[in-house]
């Protein structure tokens, strides 16, 4: 919650910040992009050592370097101070955000997941929703330095609960040598990956920045596979690797996640830029999406404990091309919008339920740090292609003759983004049904009585029945 609720509020200070502290926009950019490439890159390598090292000490130790970037932030003397702690922060963010899933693997059995997941996906639903009007008063009255300040006091409250909670943790993993040769490949493919795809705004899909970025991530990603096939100890185990459910579950939530973000972006330029509506405006304008969204959360767990992950997940998907299709129009809000935050509710709920109750004992972490990438690249990916098929180019075109063709020129890129999101349908119905006659349990691929001891989830006959 608190790294979602730093990312929207972040939003609505930039452009204070750089009137403040004299820097460009390409380095007010940096401020995110910096994040963006660290917290992408260092998810998975975060997720596995919490599995060696205990997911509360990570989560603890992620939350105060959370909380120690926030405050360097709120008194950096220049904007190169602010793009180096936002690094920082962002490799504190990476080793927080697995572990908090992986400690709701250790807190709940797999068969009641689903009402955790779904508060949890409310949360961050809250969070994102309230950071641009908490942003916008803040700025307005205390100045852009005072959103920073506002982590440290939080963090501190989360590093207590954590303490003062105690969960049963499995045997650890990865007794061996950590893999740094992994490790090292999957943050440069990520880095490399998520680099390109944040400069396509900027050059666009066929210039020679972004052709070498993609290039060289393809690259990386072909080394890295090669070398964690001879690993002793790979960074993701083979067990997490060849489970169909937990490659599915990713996979979707990088579609979704990238329509839903390119839909935002795109929305966002049409009315700030050409209607010259405020950051606080457009907040409220598309209160509606989130609040349907943070509302959808808990029913959309109920069905799944109901229907089985992949039916909601269907449902789920196909809502959220249809929504962003119906955001072609003039208002970009109302049933569009709506139909939008349900779908994309009942994927996050379905995919993250899946992921964490298929994973193999001990491997919460990885799997953890692996959906985390999912949900930051997915957004990459979702603007790069909004970008790509004209959202943005239109800016400052303002209202008249001028302003409609630019209204217009919404719907490639909203379609573009829906197609995206449609993808997503075939991961979708791959994720596992409820067979006829099973116990809630088995709704995530649990053995009612080996629960937490189950074998890999890759290896289960009852899975390969289900897929």
């Amino acid at each position: 919650m608190i790294v979602a609720l730093d990312g929207t509020v972040l939003v609505v200070a930039q452009p204070s910040m750089r009137r403040d502290l004299g820097a460009t926009v390409a380095q007010v950019q940096w401020t995110s992009t910096a994040y963006l490439l660290t917290v992408a890159a260092f998810l998975v390598v975060a997720g596995r050592l919490g599995d060696r090292y205990g997911h509360p000490r990570l989560a603890v130790i992620g939350v105060l370097g959370f909380a120690a970037a926030s405050a360097g932030i709120a008194l950096a003397p220049g904007v190169g101070w602010v793009i180096a702690l936002r690094a920082a922060q962002g490799l504190f963010g990476a080793l927080l955000q697995p572990a908090t899933l992986a400690l709701l693997r250790l807190a709940y059995p797999p068969d009641r997941l689903g009402t955790p997941v779904a508060i949890r996906t409310s949360a961050i639903g809250v969070a994102a929703a309230a950071g641009p009007l908490l942003g916008g008063l803040l700025v307005a009255h205390l100045g852009w330095r005072s959103v920073f300040v506002v982590n440290v006091p939080i963090a501190l409250v989360i590093a207590a609960l954590i303490l003062a909670v105690r969960v049963r943790e499995p045997e650890r993993t990865g007794a061996g040598r950590p893999p740094l040769g992994s490790a090292a490949l999957l943050v440069a493919a990520v880095a490399a990956l998520v680099h390109a795809l944040a400069g396509v705004p900027a050059y666009g899909w066929t210039a020679p920045p972004t052709l070498i970025g993609l290039g060289g991530a393809a690259g990386l990603a072909v080394l890295l596979v090669r070398w964690e096939r001879r690993a002793a100890h790979p960074l993701v185990p083979a067990a997490v690797a060849r489970s169909v459910p937990v490659m599915a579950s990713m996979a979707l939530l990088l579609t979704a996640s990238g329509g839903l973000s390119g839909a935002l972006f795109t929305a966002t330029f049409l009315l700030q830029d050409v209607r010259g509506l405020g950051a606080f405006d457009t907040a409220v304008r598309l209160l509606p999406l989130t609040a349907v969204m943070v509302a959808g959360a808990p029913l959309a767990g109920i069905a799944q404990r109901r229907f089985g992950a992949r039916r909601i997940a269907l449902v789920g998907t196909g809502l959220v091309a249809l929504g962003i299709a119906g955001l072609c129009t003039e208002s970009l809000t109302g049933a569009g919008g709506a139909v939008l935050g349900a779908g994309f509710a009942a994927v996050m709920v379905t995919a993250t339920g899946t992921v964490v109750g298929d994973a193999p004992p001990g491997y919460a972490g990885v799997i953890g740090g692996l959906k985390q990438t999912a949900t930051n690249v997915g957004p990459a990916l979702g603007i790069a292609l909004a970008a790509g098929a004209g959202a943005g180019a239109w800016a400052g075109a303002g209202d008249g003759a001028a302003g409609a063709a630019a209204a217009g020129g919404t719907t490639p890129a909203l379609l573009t983004l829906a197609a995206l999101a449609a993808a997503g349908l075939l991961p979708a119905s791959l994720l596992p049904g409820r067979p006829r006659g099973a116990a809630a349990g088995d709704l995530v691929g649990e053995d009612a009585g080996r629960r937490g001891e189950r074998a890999p989830a890759a290896h289960r006959p009852a899975d390969r029945e289900r897929r």
